[in-house]
């Protein structure tokens, strides 16, 4: 009987853990993806200047990034752009794909949408460049943020696990 309670304690103690470092990890994702983000948007605006090809064979080619949640917004973008407008297609493909970007980071990427193929090339390349600077803000904050709670979260799912373990003990 007391191997079994040594060992409940020992699984809440584990998974205690492993939700701590789960939640420090979103804060490495998020800034993952805004820097891929944000090299997704060079691969765009150097297409855009130089290859005039259409914004859906745009798409088509970055849905091919290093993270994945990031391709799918390019993947998600490229087929509703079939029914809807570039500008609508591409807030929906925020909305809808599933990442770690806080709603302040998405505001940022659908601002990218107004211009987006309704302009000329250079409309378009000065709404990626703006884009790119606010980008570029959010990549700071999302730094700062991984710094500050990346370590505290994780250290913070043990020290509840093992607080849980002394009080059931």
């Amino acid at each position: 009987m007391i191997v079994i309670k040594y060992l409940i304690l020992f699984l809440i103690l584990v998974a205690s853990t492993l939700i701590g470092r789960s939640l420090s990890k979103k804060y490495v994702y998020r800034l993952k993806e805004l820097e891929e983000i944000k090299n997704s948007f060079n691969i765009l605006k150097t297409k855009i200047k130089f290859t005039y090809e259409p914004i859906p064979e745009l798409f088509q080619e970055l849905e091919n990034t290093k993270c994945r949640n990031v391709g799918n917004i390019f993947k998600l973008a490229k087929e509703k752009m079939e029914n809807v407008n570039i500008s609508t297609a591409w807030e929906n493909a925020i909305e809808e794909s599933a990442t770690n970007l806080k709603k302040e980071d998405k505001e940022v990427l659908k601002s990218l949408g107004k211009l987006l193929g309704r302009t000329d090339v250079e409309g378009q390349m000065g709404q990626i460049e703006t884009t790119e600077s606010l980008l570029e803000n959010q990549i700071k904050e999302a730094l700062e943020e991984k710094l500050k709670n990346e370590k505290l979260y994780s250290r913070l799912g043990t020290t509840i696990g093992l607080a849980i373990v002394i009080l059931l003990y």
